[in-house]
């Protein structure tokens, strides 16, 4: 087995040089340790690893002292003590290695649990944690399990038919009932640690011990099975218990029999889907590496593979994991967590189990080129897995000349303005950085977006022009420093799991949660307020909140006066907006606006987080701009636990935004109309560029329909589902003259596509990526491609050279240092450092320093180093209810898929936990419908019509219906409205007024 590649990060248990420490004697030798340090812990520091069960080196877990196997002798006290709970005291004599009595002692323990253990043959993990202690105490497995059975048999024979009044009752050993984790009740030791995982570090409070003495076990909720359960299947159960008890389902056969170290690499990365950055370990096997044939013959697809294969081949479909499991191919057998600075080894249900995807048999391996006579657009006909009914192989050199010479041919034609290009936050900074660049100098034109202006494009407008950057003030780490902290337009514990996790935490030690939304979330139990407030009515509850604070004096002058600008205007324009006046617009009573505020305003740290929900509306940088009043009005940046973060939805959108992919700014956030920023870019890149800002996502999609942009070039998105009023944008693509569309699959955007080119997918790459903390961090490839697909970098380079550019990358490493060059923000943090400590926060202001957390202590980066204050004025969403569309819609991500589905829809467990589109409503509308969960549901919209299963949640208020965007057969976005805000110009996702009526079941999913 190869060694873990890549790991930068230090031990947990690693002590920087303190002046506070002292000594004990440990087996004869002094040792230091400090105060408030566990001698398990100090005997680690010091090379010895005390064996142990109940106890988690991981971090965030607690020692609990209960199974007994890391028991010490301690001199002057009569009885052996657990080390992994017992502290350090100066003057300490401690015998653990060189102790017979301690040694004997936990050889006992663990023999008597091997005891009750299943046979070694039939062990749920042959290679787990509580065998490797067996071994390291020279305990036989077998042996214990045959005088536990042998005495058994004994006691049957003292008690006889009263035999089962004495001995223990036994649960049902095996619980395959979960779609993702297998659960073996005869495995289980009661250690704890799955409780401690699920209750403490993930706080999901799902898992308990029932029974006392022998009949003690673990439980999911009231004893149901974990698949029937409210499990979340983060996982973190799976990866804390030390006997294979609980196992990831793919690990483990029909009968429960599994071998956790069948690995054959295992490398560090990091997660590929939401903004909180989660660093992870790939458990790998490798394959042979051979070309997929059938026969001698090289096959199109996975697909094709699999059906041209005899039954037994190797290459076959496993019905539990629907992916492909061939001696050829790479495959990720298992992912678990590593300590990273954003999720301390914590994973969600997608960054654990969402990983079979790009195996899966859609995968696309070979360039495609439409077939001549073929209409563009979606065909309901249409198989991604067999995509030559509509295209055609080509090699890559045709493919790539075809490509670059449509969109060449169309620039020639038309000129500069005619080509648009839309890249990825899926991508890396690298192939970011490279993606724009090529729209700026190869199509000579700034129309470069991506998926930020359709999630944070106006808090971004609002961060530069209150406080002149883009980023976020403090990560949420910082959560676990603040008093008070304020959740809007969010709901971290679906779409930032790991990131709920720090604000659960806190909240159990004593930090309040003040919910501000109008559903009700999933982190209603941790908080200590909920205010539900009327749909679209944000801008009226924040500046009756600014009212309250500015207007009972609560305001912190003492920082305004020394760190902002324009107050008193904001002042005099929030004198009239009282809690009394706003309360009828925004369905929240006076007093409770004034309970809040106060709350907001005297707590000595607070913090705001938001998400889409405050962005995706035509008064979205609005909303955003009274979030910025509310922190500066109190002082409340700057500060540990204090600050402004928009919490990001996707894994590089933070990356691709700094990298430059968005048409107004260069990178850093520049503008296009800067001089001196554009100056400095000419000559990095020795190529004229536009000072003219380009146009967003819905702008070009209006200006395809006017003939303005005519080709274009698509990396990793999929505006075919993720645009607004998808009519609109579908019938925009079909449009278009050329379209080029660069992918791991053939997406609903692909098939509206001249060229397809096929690209690597996450865990196939090298390179970085910035979370919503502004970690910059180091991804790895831990599987070779497919087929014929290539990196993403090196097919834009080959796009680039057929369009006349001079470049010659040889990989990321190299287009890092160009970004360094360019970027300010990635000063002191170069390659090499990226590589070694796996992740640096930006900016870092010196060599080797650490990266600063928390910015805008000394000021703000404006030229007058002062934040500035923009008034906003309650405006209603671009549609209002009326008779003929009653109804909000509204719509977001489930925590099973994300985006647009194009990878976890073909993530087997992930699919299989939610594999069918669903709209959420309260039981209070259903029952006005008629309609029974499950029973299908018709929404219609001003823009079109989808029928879809219903679900009853009392989270989401009477008069809204919450619909998922990542399910094709009923696609949300055709229902949306393309109104945009005037500043951000990002779509209205959040509101949109509908009609709901009860549908036939046999038309469930229809669109129309």
């Amino acid at each position: 087995m190869n060694a873990l590649t890549g790991l930068g990060n230090s031990s947990s248990d690693d002590q920087p040089l303190r002046e506070d420490g002292f000594t004990i004697t440990l087996d004869g030798a002094e040792v230091t340790a400090y105060p408030g340090e566990t001698l398990w812990k100090i005997a680690k520091r010091a090379g010895e690893t005390i064996p142990h069960l109940c106890y988690s080196e991981a971090p965030d877990y607690r020692g609990d002292g209960n199974c007994r196997a890391c028991m010490v002798e301690i001199d002057g006290e009569r009885t052996l003590a657990a080390s992994c709970i017992r502290e350090a005291r100066a003057g300490m004599v401690v015998r653990s290695a060189s102790s017979r009595r301690a040694g004997e002692a936990r050889a006992m323990v663990v023999e008597l649990l091997a005891a009750d253990m299943p046979a070694e043959a039939h062990n749920p993990d042959v290679s787990s944690h509580f065998m490797a202690m067996a071994e390291l105490l020279a305990v036989d497995v077998g042996r214990a399990r045959e005088t536990l059975c042998g005495a058994r048999e004994t006691v049957r024979e003292w008690l006889g038919d009263t035999v089962e009044e004495w001995l223990p009752t036994q649960a049902s050993a095996l619980d395959h009932s979960h779609t993702a984790m297998a659960v073996n009740h005869d495995a289980c030791i009661s250690c704890g640690l799955c409780v401690r995982a699920c209750r403490e570090v993930q706080v999901n409070d799902v898992i308990g011990l029932a029974g006392r003495g022998s009949n003690t076990r673990i439980v999911f909720d009231l004893e149901d099975p974990m698949g029937d359960s409210t499990c979340v299947a983060c996982g973190e159960c799976v990866q804390a218990c030390p006997t294979g008890a609980l196992m990831p389902a793919a690990q483990v056969d029909e009968q429960g029999f599994g071998d956790s170290a069948a690995v054959d690499e295992r490398v560090a990365s990091i997660c590929p889907y939401c903004g909180v950055g989660c660093q992870l370990e790939y458990q790998v096997s490798r394959g042979s590496g051979e070309a997929l044939s059938v026969e001698g013959q090289p096959v199109a697809t996975l697909a094709d593979a699999q059906q041209g294969m005899a039954d037994g081949d190797s290459l076959k479909t496993d019905k539990r994991r629907q992916r492909v499991a061939d001696t050829r191919l790479d495959n990720i057998i298992a992912v678990s967590g590593r300590d990273g600075p954003s999720n301390h080894g914590r994973l969600c249900v997608k960054g654990r189990f969402g990983f079979d995807y790009p195996r899966h048999p859609e995968r696309l391996i070979r360039p495609l080129i439409r077939r001549d006579g073929v209409a563009k657009g979606l065909d309901a006909n249409f198989d991604p897995a067999h995509p030559l009914t509509h295209f055609r192989e080509a090699s890559w050199d045709e493919a790539l000349e075809v490509a670059a010479e449509g969109l060449m041919r169309l620039k020639r034609a038309h000129g500069p303005d005619s080509l648009a290009g839309f890249g990825s936050a899926k991508c890396t900074n690298e192939e970011a950085w490279l993606f724009q660049k090529l729209v700026r100098t190869g199509f000579g034109s700034n129309h470069v977006d991506h998926c930020t202006r359709l999630c944070h494009a106006s808090s971004v407008a609002a961060l530069m022009e209150g406080v002149g950057s883009g980023g976020v003030s403090a990560s949420f780490m910082q959560a676990e420093q603040s008093d008070l902290i304020v959740l809007t337009g969010c709901n971290p514990g679906v779409n930032h799991p790991v990131a709920a996790t720090f604000f659960k935490r806190a909240a159990k030690r004593g930090t309040r949660i003040v919910v501000i939304d109008p559903r009700a979330l999933a982190l209603r139990r941790q908080a200590h307020r909920s205010i539900q407030f009327t749909p679209g009515a944000d801008v009226a509850l924040f500046n009756a909140m600014l009212n309250v604070i500015i207007s009972e004096g609560l305001a912190n002058q003492a920082y305004i006066e020394a760190h902002t600008e324009d107050f008193a205007a904001l002042a005099e324009h929030v004198a009239a907006l009282t809690p009394e006046a706003m309360s009828p617009l925004c369905g929240v009573a006076a007093e409770e606006i004034r309970a809040v505020a106060r709350e907001y305003a005297t707590a000595r740290r607070a913090m705001i987080f938001w998400g889409m929900g405050i962005s995706q509306h035509t008064h979205g940088t609005d909303n955003a701009r009274c979030l910025i009043a509310l922190a500066l009005v109190c002082g409340h940046v700057g500060r540990e636990g204090t600050g402004l973060h928009p919490l990001r939805g996707q894994n590089n959108v933070q990356g691709a935004s700094d990298a430059g992919m968005i048409p107004m700014v260069f990178p850093d956030y520049q503008p296009v109309g800067d001089t001196a920023a554009r100056e400095r870019l000419e000559a990095l890149w020795q190529t004229p560029l536009s000072a003219t800002p380009g146009l967003t996502v819905v702008e070009i999609m209006h200006a395809i329909h006017a003939d303005q942009i005519r080709g274009m070039y698509i990396l990793g998105e999929n505006p075919a589902m993720s645009d607004p009023d998808l009519e609109h944008a579908r019938s925009a693509l079909a449009h278009l003259e050329h379209l080029v569309v660069q992918d791991i699959f053939v997406t609903e955007t692909a098939q509206f596509a001249d060229v397809v080119l096929p690209s690597y997918a996450w865990p196939e790459k090298d390179g970085s990526v910035t979370n919503t903390n502004r970690q910059v961090q180091r991804g790895r490839a831990a599987l070779r491609a497919p087929g014929e697909a290539k990196p993403d970098w090196w097919i834009t380079q080959q796009l680039a050279r057929r369009m006349g550019l001079d470049w010659d990358y040889a990989g990321p490493e190299e287009i890092y240092a160009e970004m360094q060059k360019g970027m300010d923000s990635l000063d002191n943090i170069d390659w090499a450092r990226l590589s070694e400590e796996n992740s640096v926060t930006y900016p870092c202001l010196t060599p080797g320093g650490e990266g600063e957390d928390v910015v805008f202590g000394e000021g703000f980066p404006r030229a007058s180093g002062r934040a500035r204050f923009v008034p906003t004025w309650p405006t209603p969403p671009d549609e209002t209810l009326d008779d003929d569309y009653p109804t909000v819609l509204t719509t977001g991500r489930q925590l099973e898929h994300w985006h647009t589905g194009s990878m976890t829809r073909r993530a087997a467990v992930l699919d299989n936990l939610e594999p069918a589109a669903v709209a959420t409503l309260n039981p209070v509308e259903l029952e006005r419908l008629s309609i029974t969960p499950g029973e299908p549901l018709s929404i219609t919209t001003r823009r079109g019509q989808i029928t879809l299963a219903t679900r009853a949640d009392p989270l989401t208020p009477a008069g809204m219906v919450f619909v998922p965007f990542c399910y094709a057969e009923a696609a949300a976005n055709l229902l949306t409205n393309p109104a945009l805000d005037p500043v951000g110009k990002i779509p209205e996702f959040k509101y949109a007024a509908c009609r709901l009526a009860r549908a036939e079941p046999a038309s469930a999913g229809v669109e129309s």
